[in-house]
């Protein structure tokens, strides 16, 4: 057998002031960074722990092992609760920074969606700025780095249609069958 290479690394200069963890979940691998301020990224399950690691070092984000915060462990513990069907909604505090000032507007309305309630892009567009920014709120939907804790999954299209999700619609599946709002949707076509 050969010399095992770690899986973590240590912070990188373009991430002084930032930490990660990369933790396994019943639906997969998931991921969430920091900053001083708050959660500033949550990676989506994934089929491995690798896959994870490289999404959190595309984002100049690398884990350090053994060096978890009690903010990443309280989010962590959050968002397997609310992957087991325990937790609705979160109470964490989150950096916004990544985001402009309109994304973060979008983002800030996306929180305000309860658990089991879908809404649609131009419901968005009506409470950020009006009806003309609808494609805009999807960009910004779709820039979302907190999938999950801001829950972008909620957000549908006008003609009750799934839409799109940053994580794929496997996933965007799942968590609306989770929260049991698949079955207001417009039954997709073969």
């Amino acid at each position: 057998m050969g010399k095992r290479q770690p899986l973590l690394s240590s912070l990188s200069p373009h991430s002084l002031g930032v930490r990660a963890c990369v933790f396994r979940t019943p639906w997969g691998w998931m991921g969430l960074s920091e900053t001083t301020k708050g959660i500033d990224a949550v990676v989506l399950p994934k089929a491995s722990r690798q896959i994870v690691l490289s999404e959190l070092q595309a984002a100049s984000v690398e884990p350090q092992e053994g060096r978890s915060s009690p903010r990443l462990r309280e989010a962590q513990a959050q968002l397997t609760s609310y992957l087991a069907g325990t937790r609705r909604s979160f109470d964490l505090p989150l950096d916004l920074s990544r985001g402009t000032s309109f994304q973060q507007k979008v983002w800030r309305t996306l929180r305000g969606i309860a658990y089991g309630r879908l809404r649609s892009y131009q419901w968005v567009a009506l409470r950020v700025g009006g009806g003309r920014y609808a494609r805009a709120v999807g960009n910004a939907v779709g820039a979302n780095p907190m999938p999950i804790v801001i829950p972008c999954h909620r957000i549908v299209a006008q003609d009750a249609s799934l839409g799109g999700f940053s994580g794929g619609l496997p996933t965007k599946r799942k968590l609306l069958t989770l929260e049991g709002t698949l079955g207001e949707l417009r039954q997709e076509r073969p």
